[in-house]
């Protein structure tokens, strides 16, 4: 029976079968993840000593953070929350697949071919965006919030679950900012914006990287600062020139 042919409620019962296979590869993932702790675990704290590749790169003084754990349970829904996380990461190259399959048979062969290009595009810009979390923006927050002190008196006792809070979150917040460019390519091929548009607002868009940098990053370091602005003024100057490429298509 083709595509075109199914009822209502045969749409309903392929979607329904798609999202139970992307939840099973989730689960699996993530259970594996959960198995191997100490290697997921050796990555996700990592960047909370002077050990950590960027810190070696950057040439910072060595420092350690130690962490504690307040809860009874949170150790263990840490664990669970961080390897749900990890099996959604790995797994979504499946899971854009699956929905593509759903999807696909109700487009036409331009309509798909530019949405393989979107998908993917997205998808890499925001694996981009991660690794630019865990790599610089992260490291750089954790070790000044980390090692900040109003008083010798004063000692840091940084929770685990702040730690793990701190970096999900982020990691998620950069992945979205680095569709930026994925975004207005979208926005530029309906005609929404254009690269002129984009370019005479320039010095208001920077204002509101430097807001949203500041958001990200809730420090008075200015150089964590400008590691997280430079990057996305980047991609807005990147983004341009895609709009401007768009529009000629």
């Amino acid at each position: 029976m083709g595509s075109n042919e199914l009822t209502f409620w045969d749409h309903l019962d392929v979607l329904r079968w798609t999202l139970v296979r992307m939840a099973v590869a989730v689960v699996l993932i993530a259970v594996v993840a959960f198995i191997m702790k100490d290697e997921l675990f050796s990555i996700v704290l990592a960047p909370r000593s002077s050990g950590f590749v960027s810190y070696r790169l950057l040439g910072v003084e060595p420092f350690s953070i130690s962490l504690m754990n307040t809860g009874l349970t949170e150790q263990f829904m840490v664990h669970m929350r961080t390897a749900l996380f990890a099996g959604l990461l790995l797994a979504s190259p499946y899971i854009l697949y699956e929905l593509f399959r759903f999807v696909s048979p109700g487009l036409y062969s331009n309509e798909r071919h530019y949405a393989v290009w979107i998908v993917g595009a997205a998808y890499v810009m925001f694996l981009l965006g991660t690794a630019v979390n865990y790599f610089v923006v992260f490291p750089l927050t954790v070790r000044f919030l980390g090692t900040y002190q109003v008083s010798p008196d004063v000692a840091n006792m940084l929770t685990l679950q702040s730690y793990i809070d701190t970096l999900l979150g982020m990691s998620l917040v950069m992945g979205v900012v680095f569709e930026l460019p994925v975004v207005c390519a979208l926005m530029g091929r309906m005609g929404l914006i254009s690269s002129d548009m984009m370019s005479q607002f320039r010095r208001h868009a920077i204002v509101a990287i430097l807001v949203v940098s500041a958001v990200i990053t809730p420090t008075t370091d200015v150089f964590t600062l400008f590691a997280v602005a430079l990057p996305i003024y980047l991609l807005y100057e990147v983004s341009i020139q895609i709009v401007r490429i768009t529009k000629r298509d």
